[in-house]
């Protein structure tokens, strides 16, 4: 039997009320070479059976135990036992649009410099509530699931999707990689060879998948997004990301830290930080422990120019020269981050070399 295209992902922990919808939604896909790999991480309900029931009517269905022992221990499990060259991922409670894979396979074919593709996802909500800092504030379309009532998400959630939905090249996920995870998890296909070229997946007190993409960015790997809603992302009471420490803030920024201390050590330059509220300072907290330590803040507020954060001065934009030092844009407030990009554009900085931007 020749190996299939893609290797789907898919473990499940008392998934039984949602399977079904995934399993049927990845099973009636346009592209057909694949294998689906039901991990069974320790379930108590009935999701194993109904996934041996999906086995028995397609062959490209199979369970996996795991036992218990965590979500990285289970996508290892159904990586080691993957087949084909690409990975995808996909969550027990999400569904697959029709025509994803085959979106993502002409995509990957079409540029083969591509590590990793997600999609554009849209988010269905059921009484949830999260706060993100992420400073753009689009609509995003709210679609049904079968048995999953969808309220409107609430404005946080509602702004990250749309941010994230709002990344589609690969200079796009560069640019906002210290910002936030710019990748819909379930949403990805990945090529295996880079997977386990940075090591695959970690067990880290941060989301697991936030810091595959600082080590695929970390590496050279581009990540990309088919601009086209191909997922449908569902979110509830209780799932991990709202309910798991790993993605409390702290936690997104410790993960962070490490990746954008190491990138600003290599370029050599003085590090100033835009932003001396609370953000910059804690921005500047986070890096001090990787040994850089910011020589000037920036900030428009004349109320803090002229004062003093985390021991160094605070000064405006006019001191500011490109190509002396590397800035890091670090504000919370909404539209904040457009603002200084084009203020430092307008002097002279270029993203990626001359300024990053981080949250």
């Amino acid at each position: 039997m020749s190996a299939p295209r893609i290797s789907v992902v898919l473990p499940i922990r008392d998934a039984g009320s949602t399977l079904d919808a995934a399993l049927h939604s990845l099973r009636a896909q346009t592209f057909a070479d694949f294998e689906l790999l039901v991990v069974d991480d320790g379930s108590r309900d009935d999701g194993p059976a109904r996934a041996r029931a999906h086995a028995a009517a397609d062959p490209r269905v199979r369970v996996i135990t795991n036992e218990g022992r965590g979500l990285v221990a289970a996508l290892t499990t159904g990586i080691a036992a993957s087949r084909a060259p690409l990975i995808a991922r996909m969550d027990a409670d999400d569904v697959a649009h029709a025509e994803r894979f085959a979106a993502q396979v002409a995509f990957l074919d079409g540029d083969p410099t591509i590590a990793v593709v997600g999609t554009e996802v849209e988010v269905v909500t059921v009484d949830v509530d999260v706060d993100v800092d992420v400073d753009v504030n689009v609509n995003v379309n709210v679609n049904d699931l079968p048995s999953a009532p969808a309220p409107t998400p609430n404005e946080g959630l509602r702004r990250y999707v749309s941010w994230q939905n709002a990344q589609h090249t690969p200079a796009d996920h560069a640019r906002e990689i210290f910002v936030e995870a710019p990748l819909c998890h379930p949403s990805v296909v990945m090529h295996k060879e880079a997977l386990l070229d940075v090591g695959g997946y970690r067990n880290v007190p941060w989301p697991e998948d936030y810091d595959l993409w600082l080590r695929f960015h970390a590496a050279g790997h581009a990540m990309a997004k088919v601009p086209r809603v191909l997922l449908s992302w569902r979110h509830q009471a209780g799932r991990a990301t709202f309910s798991d420490a790993r993605y409390a803030p702290q936690r997104f920024l410790d993960a962070k830290a490490g990746f954008l201390a190491a990138e600003l050590v290599r370029r050599g330059r003085p590090v100033w930080i835009w932003g001396a509220g609370p953000t910059g300072k804690r921005l500047a907290r986070a890096l001090e422990v990787f040994g850089v330590r910011a020589e000037r803040f920036v900030d428009i507020d004349p109320l803090k120019i002229g004062g003093v954060a985390r021991g160094q001065e605070v000064v405006a934009a006019e001191a500011l020269r490109a190509g002396e030092v590397t800035v890091v844009a670090a504000v919370g407030s909404l539209g904040a981050r457009a603002v200084i990009r084009e203020a430092l554009q307008a002097r002279g900085f270029v993203e990626g070399r001359d300024f990053l931007c981080a949250a």
